[in-house]
């Protein structure tokens, strides 16, 4: 042994931390953190039509989908491995309307697909989004009146919509739009009309951003959302209000909880997780993925070794599940 050895020995007490990571068997032995195709969830744009797929130019890779394609993508889902499935409508600005009424439509395109999804893959989750931004002319998450977002009228028409979306087959309510009380109004529904098993996963800590660029383009409302969304949406400097947020939505009946971002809110993932010990999700929205892709093209990152760290992330950060649009590119790297 070398002189250097030996005083290398005498300061670590003889504790190597590189013999952990001598070979591929003992990096992969000592692994704290698995990421399997089982933790991502499949998030999806929907068109009308048939046959039919949209790219979006601000995420690349990125398609909107009529809903027989939408069926062909979770039978995909289903032999990748992927457990659900999130879907996003753009409907055709005709239907939007001042207070969204479109969502209480029993045949509109969220339920559309659900019913066609449950009707040939029967065992893929859907989750579907109760929000009213894809059905309203002006692009907002509720109903606008007078300046403002009316809190109580919006949470009354969501909690009708949760219903019919029940209805069509969803596994999982995920309300995302920050209004309060309505967790527990929407639970008060689905158990009146007889879906006590209709688990509801809250957008319980979901912040203004300016990460939902490319999703905005992707439901359509880019050219018409005027405002901002600061009177509903969660400060980014506020990870205690956020908190408290949480705890409202599980006091009211949650069965799961989000954050949105995700990367940039892995802090919040955290302490949610330890704070509650719910079942914890993220959302790698659409801005993080549409980042990951851009450096990617222009040769600037490794995407793929990006994509893959990225994901990794969450779970290192207590979360149970991903949603996220590299979910069937992920799930197939997972699977090789």
């Amino acid at each position: 042994m070398s002189d250097m050895s030996r005083k290398i020995d005498e300061v670590t007490g003889h504790r190597r931390m590189r013999r952990y990571r001598a070979s591929a068997w003992m990096r992969n032995m000592v692994r704290e953190t698995r990421l399997t195709p089982s933790d991502l969830i499949w998030t999806m744009f929907l068109i009308e039509g048939e046959n039919k797929r949209e790219p979006i130019d601000s995420m690349p890779g990125v398609e909107r989908l009529t809903v027989d394609l939408a069926v062909e993508a979770a039978k995909e889902a289903v032999k990748l491995g992927i457990p659900a499935i999130a879907t996003f409508p753009n409907i055709d600005y005709a239907k939007r309307d001042k207070t969204g009424t479109e969502i209480l439509n029993p045949d509109n395109l969220i339920n559309q697909a659900t019913r066609a999804i449950k009707a040939e893959v029967p065992e893929i989750g859907i989750i579907t989004d109760v929000a009213l931004d894809p059905f309203t002319s002006d692009g907002h998450d509720g109903i606008f009146e007078n300046g403002e977002i009316v809190n109580d009228k919006t949470v009354e028409v969501l909690a009708q919509a949760a219903v019919l979306q029940a209805k069509a087959g969803s596994d999982i309510i995920a309300p995302s739009e920050m209004m309060d009380g309505r967790i527990g109004v929407i639970r008060q529904a689905l158990d009146d009309a007889g879906f006590q098993s209709v688990a509801i996963m809250s957008y319980a800590a979901k912040f203004v951003s300016a990460f939902y660029g490319p999703f905005r383009e992707a439901i359509g409302t880019s050219d018409f959302l005027k405002g901002d969304k600061n009177s509903y949406f969660l400060n980014p400097a506020n990870p205690n209000e956020a908190m408290r947020d949480v705890a409202l939505d599980v006091e009211e009946g949650a069965d799961m909880v989000m954050v949105k971002p995700g990367l940039p809110y892995l802090d919040m993932c955290l302490r949610v997780k330890e704070e509650f010990g719910l079942p914890t999700f993220a959302y790698q929205v659409s801005g993080e993925y549409a980042m990951i892709k851009a450096a990617s093209q222009n040769g600037w990152i490794d995407g793929e070794r990006a994509m893959m760290e990225s994901l990794m992330a969450f779970k290192r950060a207590g979360c149970d599940g991903i949603l996220t649009y590299f979910a069937p590119e992920a799930a197939k790297l997972l699977n090789a």
